[in-house]
């Protein structure tokens, strides 16, 4: 596994990543959230020890200066656009694994992966945003690495591509890799990751499995739809059971679908509507990183 101890970094007088440590395992997609300026890029760098700190990161027990061969350990897309914008895609894919020491005939190979077998020997520097993470991410998977970093990998890139990069992370997952992605979208992440890190204003805030951290965050509601739906609100607030108007029915609070079926048998009520209504990451994002924005805008005189 990848294991960050204690990393910390200060820039001037504000500590942009405080004390932070956790693991990224094989076998499993690892999504690491915050708001914007949580200091998920920093930390990142931090790891791969492009730029000085506290604390250290060891890949399978060792540092990663210490291998003969980095790149084997760890890909790396930290920056879409990190290419020279005069060569073609091959090219640049070429240069890099020559310095890698990698057969020039992978480059052919993961140009495959990434889907741009056909814009191989188009200049890069006219690539959309969403081409150019497609190249970032063939670069990565030069030398075929243990472990995966990217950093926002799916900007730019159309709802296609978001599924393919989702379907391919997870495959390289199961195949006894680590994968360590941020994102800003939380719908695609919920679906991406076994494992959540989250962090705000550079300290750690959550770091469980994706199912842990929403449902012990945020709890799953009930919704019913009823013939009477005033005489069932009567009823669960002469039980004091908490629910909220939502709709034409009612989301209820701490109770399964088989008790509120159960209320309304008894009391002579006609279901005409009745389903689980799950906790979503968003929400549990939300109600974690709550006052750890670093930009807070506003909405009609309210924090948003």
């Amino acid at each position: 596994m990848i294991e960050a101890k204690n990393l910390s970094k200060k820039y001037k007088d504000k500590l942009v990543v405080d004390n932070l440590s956790f693991a990224i395992q094989k076998g499993k997609v690892t999504g690491f959230l915050g708001p914007n300026g949580a200091g998920k890029s920093t930390t990142m760098k931090l790891m791969l020890g492009l730029i000085n700190g506290q604390g250290e990161t060891l890949f399978n027990g060792k540092k990663l200066n210490s291998y003969s061969k980095p790149s084997s350990q760890v890909g790396i897309l930290l920056e879409a656009k990190a290419y020279h914008p005069t060569r073609t895609a091959k090219q640049h894919l070429k240069i890099l694994a020559t310095e890698g020491n990698i057969p020039n005939k992978r480059v052919s190979e993961v140009l495959e992966i990434v889907g741009l077998n056909d814009v191989a020997k188009k200049g890069p520097g006219k690539f959309s945003l969403g081409m150019s993470q497609r190249l970032g991410l063939a670069a990565a998977l030069l030398a075929e690495p243990t472990y995966l970093m990217l950093d926002e990998p799916a900007n730019g890139l159309d709802p296609e591509g978001i599924v393919w990069l989702r379907e391919f992370l997870k495959n390289y997952a199961d195949n006894k890799h680590g994968v360590f992605v941020s994102s800003h979208l939380l719908s695609e992440m919920s679906q991406l990751a076994d494992n959540v890190v989250v962090i705000g204003r550079g300290k750690l805030l959550a770091n469980t499995s994706m199912s842990q951290f929403i449902a012990g965050n945020v709890a799953s509601t009930v919704y019913v739809r009823v013939n009477d739906l005033d005489k069932l609100a009567k009823i669960l607030t002469q039980k004091k059971i908490s629910y909220i108007k939502k709709a034409k029915g009612l989301e209820v609070d701490d109770l399964k679908t088989d008790d509120i079926g159960k209320i309304a048998f008894d009391n002579q009520l006609q279901v005409l509507e009745l389903g689980n209504k799950m906790a979503s990451l968003e929400e549990a994002f939300l109600e974690v990183t709550a006052g750890s924005e670093e930009y807070q805008g506003k909405v009609k005189g309210k924090k948003s």
